[in-house]
This record gives structure tokens, sequence and C-alpha cells, in this order.
């Protein structure tokens, strides 16, 4: 249809979607810009190597104290602490990615007494400055790629995926393994960082990727991981699309 068949109703409304697709592909441009593309243009092996080095050098060290400046430390504990994700009646739970522990720490304050919690990690140094920041011998912490779990099928009847997914080439190696590991009916609560200007400044600073909203659930779906609810810390943060992808799924 030319613009000559609109009606004059018609064409500022069709002007001002012109505009707005104009000012998306130039945001999406700038976010191409800036995001890390590291993890592209090296092998996994390569990148992996990275990735551990970050972790295990200064930046890994601060992490814990930058998740509390940032407030990710307390919004994250607020979905737990709320029941917004429930961790009653889980019994096995895996946490991926653990660094310096805040997502295992929030797990002791709010999953059953008699639940198993095992955490694991890329880097050697962020477990240990996991287990000394914790103060707990109650979780077990593994040394472990996303890639590859070292666990049997249908282990784990909740796992928890802070902030480790982008750290992954694609969405569909990580999320395959999480969901064998899962048992029928298990769920997940997953954050990873969004392919938008914040997530393109996290991907610079923290040496990952990020990913598109829509396509990340499209690959849950494929995968029998399906979304039960979008989850946003506050708000503010669902208002503004800001604070990364949070999604509760769970394996059908």
């Amino acid at each position: 249809m030319s613009s000559d068949t609109f009606t004059p109703r018609q064409r500022p409304r069709r002007r001002q979607h012109q505009r707005q697709a104009a000012t998306k592909t130039k945001k999406k441009a700038i976010n191409g810009l800036l995001e890390n593309k590291l993890i592209r243009r090296v092998s996994y092996d390569q990148y992996r190597g990275k990735v551990q080095q970050v972790y295990g050098g200064p930046k890994g060290a601060i992490l814990a104290k930058c998740s509390r400046i940032s407030g990710h430390l307390a919004l994250g504990e607020r979905l737990l602490k709320k029941r917004h994700f429930d961790l009653a009646g889980c019994q096995n739970i895996l946490d991926v990615g653990s660094g310096a522990g805040q997502i295992v720490g929030h797990l002791l304050k709010y999953a059953d007494p008699a639940a198993r919690i095992t955490g694991i990690d890329i880097s050697t140094p962020m477990l240990q400055r996991a287990r000394k920041r914790l103060k707990s011998d109650r979780p077990e912490f593994v040394t472990a790629d996303l890639a590859h779990l070292p666990f049997a099928d249908e282990t784990f009847d909740c796992v928890t995926c802070g902030y480790v997914l982008e750290h992954l080439p694609e969405a569909k190696t990580g999320l395959s393994e999480l969901s064998r590991v899962m048992k029928p009916g298990g769920r997940m609560l997953l954050f990873t960082t969004e392919d938008n200007f914040g997530g393109a400044w996290t991907s610079r600073v923290w040496c990952c990727r990020t990913y598109n909203r829509k396509e990340l659930i499209e690959t849950c779906r494929e995968l029998q991981l399906h979304v039960v609810q979008e989850l946003w810390f506050t708000k503010v943060h669902k208002m503004l699309r800001a604070g990364g992808i949070c999604v509760e799924l769970e394996k059908r």
C-alpha cells in the first residue's frame, strides 16, 4: 500500500510507527557496537579461559560488593523472600554460576531446611570466595562448566541460574544441559543479560554477550522449558525494561 492510499487520519499514525521503528533500529545498532564481541571472535576454549581470568582476578574479588552496590543482591533476595519464586518443597537445588555465593546465600535463608544445595562455577577462586563469605558447610560447591554439567539426568527439582548463560556462545547449549539435569516438573529461576543499552554495558564490563528476550523464550520452549512467569525486580524495572531477563521456567 502506497502512502497515497492512507487517509489523512492514518498518515500521522504511520509516520509515528516509522519514527519508532527507526529509533528502535538506531538503538539496536548502538547497543551492537557497545557489546563485547570476544565470545564471537575466539574459540570456546579461549573464551572460557578469559572468563576464568576475569572472575579469578580483581573483578571477581569485588563481585559481591558490586552486587550489593547495584542493588541486585537485595532485589534478588526480595524475589525469594516474597515467594515470587517459591522454594517451598524443593528438595535438591542447583545454583549455576554461584560466583561469590550471592544466590546461594538467599537459598540458605529461604529454601526448606532439609533441601540439598549444590553450587557450581567455572572459576575455582570464586567458589573459594563463596565458601569464605557464606561461612556455611551446608552447600556443596563444584567447579564445573554449564556447557558440560557433571550430574546425572533428572537430578534436581529446582535450578537457579543467575547471569551465567550469557557466558556461552548460544543459549541452547546451556539450557539443554539444565533441562537434562532437571526432573520433570522441576522449576528454574533464570536471570540473564538482555540486548538493550544496560545489557550492552554489562557485556562490556563482564566480557559476556546479551540475549534477545523473545528469541530466548522461544529457545526455552523448544527445550520443553515453559515460561511460568516473567519477573521484574520492581515496577520501575518493568516500566524501564531494566534489570535484564528474569523468568520462571518449568520443565514439562
